[in-house]
C-alpha cells in the first residue's frame, strides 16, 4: 500500500490484470499516488516465481522481481477460471479508471473479460493492453521470450561483439515488456487527459513491445527505407558506412563510455578531449588540432584515411589505460568531456550523487519476511521516485503486498457500495475522435534524442508543439546517421526527422539578448515548457523556474538531463551512452570472457522518453485539478534505474553484483542466438545471420528436442539444462548454421518454440507484423519531399495518432510562428532580420 495517501493521481483505481510482463505500468501509476490493485491467480502472479529471490530463499514473498515492481499495490486473489471470480473481476473493473493488463491476445476474450465486454460495462475505462507483438496481426499470438522480442526490433542486431553473436540489451534482466509498459502507463495518461477534459469516455490502447522496443537502435530501423548503409554491431560503439565508431574504452581499473564523436554538436568536447591528451604527451599539435566538424564527413569522403581514424583510437587507447574511472569522471565534470565510468550495480547503489539527491527509498519488510542472509528487511533499498515534482511529488511506496493480502478488505469495498470512476461532472459523455491532446501547447527546448523522443509522442497525439533551435550550436543528432542517401546533410539526418516529426521549427540566435524577448512571447503562449540544457541554463537566460513561475504560475515546466538539476554530476553534460554506463546498463550486457559491450550506445536516452511523457501528463493533470503549474526535474539516470531494480536489489539485499552473461537467461534453458545460413537476410549474402531462441518452458523443449532429432535429451529438467548449456548450445549451433532463417523461424514457432530471427533495418522493414502496424510511414518533408518515420508506438482505439509530417528543417517554420502563433507585423520581423535573430 501507499505509506503516503497524497498524489496527483489519488483519486483513480487501477486494475493491474498484468504479470511480469506489464507490471511495470502499474508501479508507475502507484509512484504518482493511484490505488493500483492487482489482481492475482490463487498461486500468485509468475513474477513471484522470478528469480533471483532475497536472502537466497526461493519463495513466492521473496522475488525480487515481484517486490520490484509491486509496491504499494494491493493484492487480491481471484480465480478468473471461474464464474465468482469473473465476476469480482468485473465488479472491480466497472468502478476502475484504469485497466493494465497483459493477457495474450485472445485470452482476455475466453474468460469473459474482453475488450467490448469491458467497454460496455465501463464506458469510462481506459483500458491497456500490453503484448509483445501487438492486440492483432500475423505474429500477435506468436510464442515469444525478451530474447526474441529484443531480435525482432532491431537494437539486438547492433547490440555486441561483430564476431560474435548479437546480444539483448539488459543482460539477463528483461527489457522489452517493460518498455511497453512503461510506455503504456503514459498512453494511459494521456487518455486520462481526453477523458477529462473532453469526452467523459475510456478507449482502448493497443501496446505492441516490439514497437517499444525499436526505439532502442537509434532509429536503424529507417536505414533500408532512406537508402542508407545498414548500421552493424560493434561492441561499445557502432560500425558506420565500414567505419568502427567507438565510443567506449578500457581503463585502469574498469572501463568507461567516452563519445569521441564530430561535427558541430560534438567539435567543442572532443576539442577538450584531445587538449588533454596533448597536455599528457600522448599526440602531437597537429593530431590534436584536426577538424574535428568536419571530421567524420572527411572519412566518409576518403579526405582523411580510415587508418587515420584507427591511429587516432589506438592513441586514445594508450591515453586511457593510464586513467582510473574516478581519474575520468573528474575530468569530464572540470574539462568539459563527454566521458562517465561503466558502473556495476555495486557502484551505483554506493553513488554520491544518488545519495545526495535523495534517491533510496528503505523499505520495512519485517512484517512479511524473516530476515536472512546479507539484508536488512527492517530496510531494503529501493530505487526512488523516477521524478522530483515541486507541487505534486510523488508517493513513497510501502513493501509489495504478500499474495492476497488485501482481498478481505477489497472484496467488502465492493460489498460496501459502488464505486465509479472519477470522471468530472461538468463532462458529458461524447465520443470524440480528434487528438487527445489538441489545444495543449508546447514549448520545446529539447535537443539530442531523450527529450525530443518525448515531445513526440505529445506531437503524435495533438500536441501543437514549437522547437527552438540554434544553428550556433546545431543540434547533434542533425550530424548523426541515418541520413537519406548515405548524404550528410543536417536537414537530411533520418534520427532527427523521426524524433521531431509533426513539430514546427524555429530557429533563432539564443546567444543574442533580443531573441529571449521572442522566448518570452513564446513562454506567454506555452502550457508546457520543455528543455534539456545543462542546469543553470535557463537561469542563465534569465528564464529558470523562479522566474517562469512568476510571470506564468500556472505553466508546466520540465527538465530533463543526465544526472537531474542538483547534486555533485548535475553539471555532467552528456548523451544516453553516458547516462547508461554510469547508471550500470553496460556493465551486464556481453560475454563473461570480454570486455563489457553494454547496449547499443545510447540505450536510457531511449528508455527515458516514456517517463518524460508520463511526468508531463502527470504535471498536467494536476494543473486540471488544482489550475497550478509546477516544474518537474527529471534525471535520465534515475527513471532509467527502475529497469534494472531486480538488479539493484540483488545487491542491496544479498550483496552481489550483476554479471554479464551473454544471451543467457537466469529461469529458463537453453537460450541463445544462434548462426543461421548466408543468404537468410533479403537481398543479402553474408554470414551475420542469426535466430534468437528461447525455451520459456518443459514443452517448449521437448519440441525444440524434437526438432534437433534428440527426443533423448527431452526428457532433461530445468536445472539439467541450465547445467549443460554449453553443449546445447553445440547442438543447436550445428543444426541452425546450415539453415535459412526465416524457415526455421517458421517451423519452429509452428512448434510452440518462442524462436525470432535477429533483425536488421532490411528484414524490420518487410516484417509482416511491422507492415500490418504500418510502424514505418511515408510523410512529408521540407527538404526532401518525403520521408520514412515510425508510426506512433501505441495505438488508441477512438483518438489515434497522426503523424503530419517529418521533422522540421532548419528554421523551417520560424516565419509562420512569428506571424501566426506571435501575430508579429512586418516591421516587428524586420526588427529581428536586422538584429539577425533568425536563422
Amino acid at each position: 500500500m501507499n505509506t503516503d495517501a497524497s498524489g496527483v493521481l489519488s483519486d483513480y483505481r487501477v486494475i493491474d490484470l498484468t504479470d511480469e510482463r506489464g507490471h511495470l505500468a502499474g508501479a508507475i501509476w502507484a509512484q504518482m499516488g493511484a490505488d493500483v490493485i492487482a489482481v492475482e491467480a490463487p498461486e500468485g502472479s509468475p513474477a513471484r516465481r522470478l528469480a533471483p529471490f532475497a536472502g537466497d530463499i526461493e519463495d513466492p514473498e521473496r522475488s525480487l522481481h515481484h517486490w520490484a515492481y509491486n509496491r504499494g499495490k494491493r493484492s487480491v486473489v481471484l480465480d478468473l477460471g471461474t464464474p465468482e471470480g469473473v465476476e469480482h473481476a468485473k465488479a472491480l473493473i466497472a468502478g476502475a479508471d484504469v485497466v493494465f493488463e497483459s493477457f495474450d491476445p485472445g485470452e482476455a476474450e475466453a474468460l469473459g473479460l474482453g475488450r467490448e465486454v469491458l467497454a460496455e460495462l465501463n464506458p469510462a475505462l481506459i483500458h491497456v493492453s500490453i503484448t509483445p507483438f501487438g492486440s492483432d496481426g500475423p505474429k500477435a499470438n506468436w510464442a515469444v521470450s525478451d530474447l526474441a522480442l529484443q531480435a525482432s526490433a532491431v537494437n539486438m542486431a547492433v547490440t555486441g561483439d561483430k564476431d560474435r553473436a548479437p546480444l539483448r540489451a539488459g543482460g539477463t534482466l528483461p527489457q522489452a515488456m517493460h518498455n511497453a509498459a512503461s510506455e503504456g502507463a503514459g498512453a494511459a495518461l494521456i487518455a486520462l487527459w481526453e477523458r477529462q477534459t473532453r469526452s467523459g469516455l475510456g478507449q482502448h490502447i493497443d501496446m505492441s513491445a516490439q514497437q517499444s522496443m525499436s526505439q532502442a537502435s537509434m532509429s536503424s530501423t529507417l536505414n533500408t527505407s532512406l537508402n542508407a548503409t545498414v548500421t552493424q554491431r560493434i561492441a561499445g560503439g557502432a560500425s558506420l558506412q565500414g567505419i568502427d565508431i567507438q565510443l567506449m574504452w578500457a581503463c585502469a581499473d574498469g572501463h568507461a563510455s567516452v563519445t569521441f564523436l564530430f561535427g558541430p554538436g560534438f567539435r567543442a568536447f572532443t576539442q577538450n578531449l584531445m587538449d588533454w591528451v596533448h597536455e599528457e604527451g600522448f599526440c602531437d599539435e597537429a593530431t590534436r588540432d584536426k577538424d574535428w566538424v568536419e571530421y567524420a564527413m572527411m572519412l566518409l569522403d576518403g579526405r582523411e584515411p580510415v587508418s587515420e581514424y584507427e591511429r587516432l583510437k589506438q592513441i586514445l587507447t594508450e591515453f586511457f589505460a593510464t586513467k582510473t574511472k574516478a581519474d575520468l569522471l573528474d575530468a569530464a565534470m572540470t574539462r568539459r568531456l563527454l566521458i562517465t565510468p561503466v558502473s556495476t550495480t555495486g557502484e551505483v547503489v554506493d553513488s554520491e550523487q544518488l545519495a545526495t539527491r535523495g534517491y533510496w527509498e528503505d523499505v520495512d519488510h519485517s512484517d512479511a519476511v524473516a530476515g536472512a542472509g546479507a539484508f536488512d528487511p527492517a530496510a531494503v533499498r529501493y530505487p526512488g521516485a523516477f521524478a522530483k515534482f515541486t507541487d505534486s511529488p510523488l508517493v513513497n511506496l510501502g513493501r509489495a503486498p504478500t499474495l492476497g493480502e488485501h482481498t478481505a478488505d477489497v472484496l467488502a469495498e465492493l460489498d460496501a457500495g459502488e464505486r465509479l470512476p472519477a470522471v468530472p461532472a461538468s463532462i458529458a459523455p461524447m465520443a470524440h475522435t480528434s487528438p487527445p491532446l489538441e489545444g495543449v501547447k508546447v514549448l520545446d527546448f529539447m535537443w539530442a534524442m531523450a527529450g525530443p523522443a518525448a515531445s513526440r509522442v505529445l506531437a503524435d497525439y495533438g500536441a501543437e508543439i514549437i522547437r527552438v533551435e540554434s544553428a550556433n550550436k546545431l543540434d547533434a543528432v542533425r550530424s548523426i546517421q541515418p541520413f537519406h542517401d548515405d548524404v550528410g546533410d543536417p536537414d537530411g539526418s533520418g534520427l532527427f526527422s523521426n524524433l521531431n516529426a509533426g513539430k514546427r521549427g524555429l530557429a533563432l540566435d539564443m546567444s543574442k539578448p533580443e531573441a529571449l524577448e521572442v522566448i518570452w512571447d513564446l513562454i506567454d503562449w506555452a502550457d508546457v515548457i520543455l528543455e534539456s540544457f545543462s542546469p543553470k541554463a535557463m537561469t542563465g537566460w534569465g528564464m529558470g523556474w523562479e522566474q517562469v513561475r512568476e510571470r506564468r504560475p500556472d505553466v508546466v515546466m520540465a527538465s530533463s538531463c543526465l544526472m537531474g538539476q542538483t547534486g555533485p554530476l548535475a553539471m555532467l553534460a552528456g548523451f544516453g551512452t553516458m547516462a547508461a554506463a554510469i547508471s550500470g546498463f553496460f556493465y551486464p550486457v556481453g560475454w563473461p570472457d570480454r570486455a563489457p559491450s553494454g547496449p547499443f550506445t545510447a540505450y536510457t536516452d531511449y528508455t527515458s522518453p516514456r517517463w518524460l511523457v508520463a511526468a508531463v501528463m502527470g504535471a498536467l493533470e494536476h494543473k486540471r485539478q488544482t489550475g497550478r503549474g509546477q516544474y518537474v526535474d527529471l534525471s535520465q539516470s534515475e527513471a532509467a534505474l527502475h529497469l534494472m531494480a531486480p538488479a539493484l536489489l540483488e545487491r542491496t539485499t544479498n550483496g552481489r553484483i550483476w554479471e554479464a552473461a551473454s544471451n543467457r537467461d537466469l529461469v529458463f534453458a537453453p537460450q541463445g542466438a544462434y548462426q543461421t545460413a548466408a543468404g537468410s537476410s533479403p537481398g543479402e549474402d553474408h554470414d551475420d545471420n542469426w535466430i534468437a531462441i528461447s525455451c520459456v518452458d518443459d514443452d517448449q523443449w521437448v519440441a525444440l528436442a524434437s526438432a534437433l532429432g534428440r527426443d533423448d535429451l527431452a526428457s532433461l529438467s530445468t536445472a539439467e539444462r541450465h547445467s549443460r548449456h554449453d553443449e546445447l548450445d553445440e547442438i543447436i549451433s550445428a543444426w541452425t548454421r546450415g539453415r535459412n532463417g526465416n524457415e526455421l523461424m517458421a517451423e519452429l514457432q509452428a512448434a510452440g518454440v518462442a524462436a525470432h530471427i535477429v533483425q536488421n533495418s532490411p528484414e524490420f522493414t518487410i516484417d509482416p507484423q511491422v507492415l500490418h502496424r504500418q510502424h514505418l510511414i511515408e510523410v512529408p518533408h521540407g527538404k526532401q519531399g518525403t520521408t520514412i518515420v515510425e508510426n506512433t508506438r501505441f495505438v488508441m482505439s477512438r483518438t489515434p495518432a497522426s503523424v503530419t509530417y517529418g521533422g522540421p528543417t532548419l528554421g523551417e517554420h520560424s516565419f509562420e510562428v512569428l506571424t501566426e502563433t506571435l501575430a508579429y507585423d512586418g516591421d516587428r520581423i524586420a526588427e529581428l532580420a536586422v538584429a539577425e535573430l533568425l536563422e
